[in-house]
């Protein structure tokens, strides 16, 4: 692992399934390559489906996702943090590659399947998406891509790409290898029927008011199975425990299981425990969130100087892809005959 790029969208809040499956990894990573990695708030992802966003909140929620991602550890001065639209190389290469992907290629995409089923247009965008996914990171010629589960299908992709193109071309991209995060690959939603995703929304919010985390917690499903608070439990099919797993330390979850198994606590505690602990996490993001938005222009500053240097390497590489495709670069003049 010498470059890394990961992204998040800036569609909504962001949510504790952020933090876990990424943005705490992406904090673990940064100390260990600082600048080398790259993280970026793909806003160009955001407009997939012109009816899911509002583009009068778009600009905002952008900058509150870098915020946020701040907050929760991301050093600007350490890593490479910027907005995915500052950066205009990452759609010059994704056209470039869309000329090399088959269709067949695009429609064979799970996500893509999934989210055309549900919707009565289909939108050429969402088709698209994981050709530009692609182009996000082998502009940086990343070799490491922290995904969830849901997005390996699209890294395979991005190194079918990246094959092709140097088949065709010349040795040009690395072929980059998906980083599941081993402590939470796939955080379930509050719901516990899937994916934590706000689009369904059943999300808890990293800077969500303490009350509504607590009503949300208070209404997590638990073991069907237990009826009574008398009847023994079995903590695996609790989604409580699943959370507290993330949060608390690992000798006190397992000596709440073994009280949960043997009706010695009720469920009631156990989420009041796992409340706790979550905000034992969650209260100093909030605060590191609070200071942030009274200097608004330091969040921009950092979001401006990390974009300057991520196209120092997008512009480095676009050079290299212009002449290998044959385009007509300013500084070179046709020979005439």
């Amino acid at each position: 692992m010498t470059r890394v790029l990961s992204g998040i969208q800036p569609s909504g809040e962001i949510h504790i399934g952020n933090y876990l499956g990424a943005i705490k990894q992406w904090v673990a990573i940064g100390e260990k390559l600082g600048r080398e990695a790259f993280f970026c708030i793909v806003d160009y992802h955001a407009l997939t489906n012109p009816l899911a966003y509002e583009p009068e909140t778009l600009a905002q929620r952008t900058f509150e996702a870098a915020l946020v991602n701040m907050a929760a550890g991301l050093d600007p001065e350490k890593v490479t943090l910027f907005v995915q639209s500052h950066v205009p190389e990452h759609t010059e290469l994704s056209w470039v590659f869309t000329t090399i992907t088959p269709l067949g290629d695009l429609t064979r995409m799970t996500q893509f399947k999934d989210k055309a089923a549900k919707q009565e247009a289909v939108w050429s965008g969402l088709l698209m998406y994981p050709v530009l996914q692609a182009a996000d990171i082998l502009i940086y010629k990343a070799d490491t891509v922290p995904v969830g589960e849901d997005q390996v299908q699209h890294i395979e992709l991005t190194r079918e790409i990246a094959r092709r193109f140097n088949a065709l071309f010349g040795e040009t991209f690395p072929e980059p290898e998906a980083l599941l995060n081993p402590e939470a690959p796939r955080v379930p939603g509050i719901d516990g029927k899937a994916k934590m995703s706000k689009s369904l929304g059943n999300t808890i919010g990293l800077l969500e008011p303490e009350e509504s985390i607590w009503r949300k917690i208070q209404h997590l499903p638990d073991d069907p199975q237990r009826i009574r608070l008398s009847d023994p439990g079995a903590p695996e099919r609790s989604l409580v425990f699943t959370y507290l797993a993330y949060f608390a330390p690992p000798e006190l979850v397992e000596a709440l299981k073994e009280e949960y198994r043997r009706a010695g606590v009720g469920t009631l505690v156990v989420k009041r425990v796992l409340f706790e602990e979550m905000m034992k996490v969650l209260r100093p993001i909030r605060e590191r969130a609070e200071e942030l938005k009274k200097d608004p222009d330091y969040v921009m500053d950092a979001l401006l100087e990390g974009a300057r240097r991520a196209r120092a390497v997008a512009q480095a590489t676009m050079e290299e892809v212009r002449e290998k495709v044959g385009l007509l670069l300013p500084s070179k003049r046709p020979v005439r005959s």
